[in-house]
């Protein structure tokens, strides 16, 4: 066998050494978890921080598997770890809304329903109380009277105004909401007021004990 003959040989023995060497690195990625709880997937070690190196885990990947695709690959390491019962132990509506959302959507309702009643029964105490006037100056300049008129409309115009708003924040209230909670699968109980835990009484001195201090 000649010198060239060997070369040749040589060649591509060295070719195919480096062939396997590469689809053996290709098949192995690195994994490690920075201090924000990330977890990290690279194919070349060098790209790992040097603070992480001695945590490094290695993996084997399918051969189909593109380094690429796994050097990408980013799981926050909270949704990782966090156990199956806890993420199911809260209670959701259908869209993941829970009892906080439901509590504060009926209880902003309930104060726009207490404040337009309030406003309503001030407005309209006004509009009678001017028409009560009214009625008691038949023998007053029909200046005075027509002004008197000018704000009973006005006032009237007032309690009726706070008056839709009082229908309206009802209707919210007993029909709205409830309809939209069943229709969403909340819990209905999440409509209500919460029960107030009573503290039970301390105990009582008896009067005997009273007399002897």
């Amino acid at each position: 066998m000649n010198q060239k003959a060997m070369k040749t040989i040589l060649f591509f023995a060295i070719i195919f050494w480096m062939t396997l060497t590469l689809t053996a690195i290709s098949q192995e990625i690195y994994q490690w978890v920075d201090d924000k709880g990330t977890v990290h997937f690279v194919d070349d070690p060098t790209l790992i921080p040097e603070k992480y190196r001695d945590q490094v885990q290695k993996k084997k990947v399918p051969k189909e598997s593109s380094p690429s695709s796994s050097a990408s690959t980013v799981v926050p390491q909270a949704e990782k770890t966090r156990p199956e019962s806890e993420s199911s132990s809260v209670e959701r509506d259908r869209f993941g809304r829970g009892e906080e959302w439901w509590r504060e959507r009926m209880k902003e309702w309930q104060d726009k329903q207490k404040s337009a009643q309030t406003n309503y029964e001030k407005a309209h105490q006004a509009w009678k109380a001017k028409e009560k006037e009214l009625e008691d100056s038949k023998f007053k300049p029909e200046s005075l009277k027509r002004k008197l008129k000018a704000e009973i409309k006005e006032l009237e115009d007032k309690a009726m105004t706070w008056e839709k708003e009082v229908k309206e924040a009802t209707n919210m209230v007993q029909k709205v909401l409830p309809s939209q909670a069943e229709e969403d699968r909340a819990d209905p109980s999440w409509l209500k007021p919460k029960e107030k835990v009573e503290t039970p009484p301390g105990p009582v001195a008896s009067p005997d004990a009273a007399i002897k201090k």
